[in-house]
């Protein structure tokens, strides 16, 4: 097996993705050939799931094969089955996934053509020219002449990303494609990551208020906490456009979305209900604000060193805040004593950390979202029976809990409304208008939110978030028109 064979094969986080293995092989034009390939990849394992032709000859075919592995390691072995056949040459074998980030997912279109000097004057020199002056003379006309009004920066320092943690920019950069292309697919909002090579909170701020003036708004992702709640906050005082940190909101949304249409099937109302909360990082605490607004009364918070509770040491700045407004009775146990008689259990954290046993004492109808990524707090199928309604960040079981349902709508909202900032009230009729999309006589302990491709969710999010804006007043004033 040669390095050139193998070029392109990368390890995967996330077996729940798939793994696919492009292969292109140049194979003796006679018969049984095709055959034996077949039967050798079948022998290791390999699901084919395409057989094309690329290239027909009088000696030789050109066929591309597109197969199912379970691994980095397994395609290896795939690869090698059929290496030495006689008879066949491997041309090319590539992780399908590495194949679609080549040369990166995103990139710029121009929405008018340039094919005659006429039309150059008038995008460019000189037309463009009194463009300029009159969003000199009038400000305000930047959102109606320039891209400004379609478009988010996404903005990282690559110290938390997904569940790989402190990877650095040039590695956060797919996930920031990533999310680009989720804003223009779900919502037609144009958006561009920024990357920055910083860790200090300071410049961070300061880098995103100097280009603040090309977008409409800011989307902070993968930033460690606590970093990342300062400068939220300071971006949201010191930028006049909506600042909105996804770990923390996206999640949070969602979570309340999941939990209003859980509550619709268990009976039970916020204001009574006991929930222990496994991860209080950014969305931990973001997760139990909207869920306080909405009315629970009732969190008990857990991190690495045990319950939060007032006086507790080693607790930073938003840990502070949570110890002061949640855990109303102190307690200061561990988690399986927290979730005897738990109504719902919020899971944050990490893989395994719950034990079915624990779940098994929780009340009655109880409710389990475990959110850790790839592998949940606990597995849904060793607690079937326990809960009644579970949720995980996974696409492979029922309920996943997904920030693609909340950011899309959320931005196209508050971009058609003009809103200057994300608020609370805006969050939460979010999370409604996500929770209802099924309507109530559809609602399954299996189907408690939408497809995150169910066109109604950014339809319902975008229209409840602009009429929320504008009900608030919380939009750019209009300025003097501008001949346009």
């Amino acid at each position: 097996m040669t390095t050139q064979s193998m070029k392109g094969l990368g390890e995967i986080t996330n077996p729940a993705a798939g793994y696919q293995l492009l292969l292109r092989l140049r194979i003796a034009n006679r018969p049984g050939m095709l055959g034996k390939i077949a039967t050798s990849l079948g022998e290791a394992g390999a699901n084919i799931m395409d057989i094309d032709i690329a290239e027909a000859g009088q000696d030789n075919m050109i066929r591309d094969f597109r197969v199912m592995c379970d691994d980095t390691e397994h395609a290896h072995r795939v690869l090698a089955s059929i290496d030495n056949l006689p008879g066949v040459e491997v041309l090319h074998a590539s992780d399908r996934t590495f194949q679609l980030h080549r040369r990166g997912k995103i990139e710029v279109h121009n929405k008018v053509h340039i094919r005659t000097n006429a039309e150059l004057a008038h995008v460019y020199t000189p037309g463009v020219g009194r463009v300029s002056m009159a969003i000199h003379d009038n400000p305000d006309a930047v959102w109606s002449l320039t891209i400004k009004p379609n478009t988010i920066a996404v903005v990282t320092d690559g110290t938390a990303v997904l569940g790989l943690g402190d990877i650095g920019p040039l590695a956060a950069m797919p996930v920031m494609e990533g999310k680009s292309m989720l804003f223009k697919s779900f919502a037609d909002i144009d958006a561009w990551p920024i990357c920055l090579d910083t860790k200090d909170p300071e410049e961070i701020i300061k880098i995103v208020k100097a280009i603040a003036p090309t977008f409409g708004g800011i989307l902070l992702e993968d930033i460690s906490a606590p970093r990342c709640f300062e400068i939220e906050e300071r971006l949201r005082a010191e930028v006049p456009i909506p600042v909105f940190h996804d770990d923390q909101h996206g999640t949070a949304v969602v979570v309340l979305a999941s939990l209003i249409n859980s509550l619709k099937i268990v009976q039970k109302r916020p204001e009574d209900l006991k929930i222990v909360l496994l991860g209080v990082g950014a969305s931990g605490v973001a997760c139990s604000k909207i869920m306080m607004n909405f009315g629970v009364k009732n969190i008990i918070g857990f991190d690495r060193q045990g319950a939060i509770y007032q006086g507790r040491d080693n607790l930073n700045f938003a840990k502070e805040w949570f110890a002061e407004h949640t855990n109303p009775e102190g307690f200061d146990g561990t988690v399986d004593e927290a979730l005897q008689g738990a109504d719902m259990f919020l899971g944050l954290s990490g893989p395994r950390l719950i034990q079915p046993d624990w779940v098994r004492t929780m009340a009655s109808d109880a409710i389990v979202f475990a959110l850790a990524n790839p592998e949940p707090e606990v597995l849904p199928d060793l607690i079937q029976g326990s809960a009644r309604v579970i949720a995980t960040g996974r696409s492979d079981y029922p309920n996943q809990v997904n920030n693609v349902l909340c950011f899309p709508g959320l931005f196209r909202g508050a971009l058609n409304a003009g809103a200057v900032n994300i608020t609370e009230e805006m969050k939460i009729v979010a999370a409604r208008a996500i929770a209802e999309v099924i309507p109530d006589q559809q609602l399954t302990e299996d189907y408690i939110l939408p497809s995150v491709f169910n066109p109604d969710v950014v339809a319902n999010v975008s229209h409840a978030v602009e009429q929320e804006a504008i009900r608030s007043g919380n939009v750019r004033p209009r300025g003097s028109r501008v001949f346009v």
